[in-house]
């Protein structure tokens, strides 16, 4: 006789199989999606910096005169990055400085390569008048002697280096036909690179009448320097020359504290003067530097300035250490317990000049897992004031240890924080 269950007995057996197939339904579904489905990013976690600071570099200036001091070409500034100036910012007589614009103009006019000679002059009557005028006027002169045969080259040498007024006569004439013919061609020459406050009425600064200022003169000493004849005759300190014999550098200070340049002066109004570049050290590199003193009483004080203002403005110059490879920038901590820093991938260094302040900045992505050294950002040093290496600087951030995935375990405990 077959047995029959009771209703309540196939009400559990219908339960306990509606139960075992939605086990079954979730085991085959629930499990592979929340095992496969994306975990929640950790948000990077960064450690906040203080700005860096420097102090201030204070600039020994002259007491008396005019002075200025720039790294030439950087910066928006025809004078380059001007470092500091003292003294009047009026146009004050520059003496045979004057003698800077007469060879940039004339190279201007007529060009050297680079290495060359450039073409011969013969030296004429009116070249020994010249001479002869000079000596009667009181201004520096070399011996010149008609039928002579030098070089353009050689005559700015000796215009330069012996600063001899009646070659700074011999050369105008040769380029352009007449003292008169110069005197407009520098001054359009001077207008056409904004050196609105220089202005020359002669060749070679004996007349007071030409002038100029520090910051036009940092200008005029950045292309003296630059130019590849001017720069080499500017940093010689002699020559021997036919029938001359041995020129030498009006420039005392030449070959002392880097100094390779540029001319020297002296006038009753214009006083002792000197236009100078030097080579200096900055950090673990050499940077030039232009300068200029003007209106020193001797020539003992010009000197004593000059290596003031330039040693006072070299001194300024040091490398600071703005993070370092596995400097310690940040962190990230997941959901899941799991924890990994954010570190700087390279040293970041930076060669500056007197007071900066350099702020840190890291943009990092939110991240799930990755291997140690997993670059996920970059930090970004921003440096306020004067920067050799400029105002940004920026080096990729890493993962200093492994972040490690969500486990099976936490995604299976863990369906709100899967799929909420």
């Amino acid at each position: 006789m077959t047995r029959r269950h009771s209703p309540a007995v196939y009400r559990r057996r219908r339960i306990a199989v509606g139960a075992l197939l939605l086990v079954l339904v979730m085991t085959a579904t629930y499990f592979p999606v929340a095992l496969l489905a994306p975990v929640p990013a950790a948000a990077a976690e960064l450690t906040a910096s203080e700005p860096l600071i420097t102090p201030a570099t204070a600039l020994s200036t002259p007491a008396q005169g005019t002075s200025a001091i720039a790294l030439p070409g950087e910066g928006d500034d025809p004078a380059g990055l001007v470092l500091g100036a003292s003294g009047s910012t009026d146009p004050v007589p520059i003496a045979s400085i004057t003698k800077t614009v007469t060879a940039l103009v004339v190279l201007d006019a007529m060009p050297i390569t680079d290495g060359g000679q450039g073409p011969d002059l013969t030296m004429t009557d009116q070249d020994a008048a010249f001479l002869a005028q000079t000596i009667a006027v009181g201004g520096s002169w070399a011996s010149v002697y008609p039928g002579q045969v030098l070089s353009e080259r050689q005559v700015i040498e000796i215009m330069m280096l012996e600063s001899a007024n009646n070659y700074s006569l011999t050369l105008t004439t040769w380029a352009f036909g007449s003292v008169e013919a110069y005197l407009a061609a520098a001054t359009t020459w001077l207008a056409d690179r904004g050196l609105t406050g220089t202005t020359v009425v002669d060749t070679s600064g004996l007349d007071p009448g030409s002038r100029s200022t520090a910051h036009d003169l940092l200008v005029l000493g950045a292309l003296a320097t630059a130019d590849p004849v001017l720069g080499a005759i500017v940093a010689t300190a002699s020559d021997t020359l036919p029938q001359l014999g041995q020129i030498d550098n009006t420039n005392d200070l030449l070959g002392t504290a880097g100094i390779d340049g540029v001319k020297t002066g002296t006038t009753d109004e214009a006083g002792y003067c000197l236009l100078f570049a030097a080579e200096v050290a900055a950090g673990d590199r050499l940077v030039q530097v232009v300068g200029v003193v003007l209106g020193a009483p001797t020539e003992q004080a010009l000197q004593a300035s000059v290596l003031a203002l330039l040693q006072s403005a070299a001194g300024g110059f040091q490398t600071v250490q703005l993070a370092t490879a596995g400097e310690v920038l940040g962190s990230y901590t997941t959901a899941w317990g799991d924890t990994a820093d954010i570190v700087a991938a390279e040293d970041v260094r930076a060669t500056v000049w007197s007071a900066v302040e350099a702020t840190r900045s890291v943009d990092a992505e939110a991240l799930e897992s990755g291997a140690s050294g997993t670059e996920v950002g970059t930090a970004r040093f921003t440096v306020t004031g004067v920067s050799l290496d400029g105002p940004e600087l920026t080096v990729p951030v890493e993962l200093g240890d492994a972040l490690d995935g969500a486990d099976a375990g936490w995604r299976l405990a863990n369906p709100g924080r899967l799929f909420g």
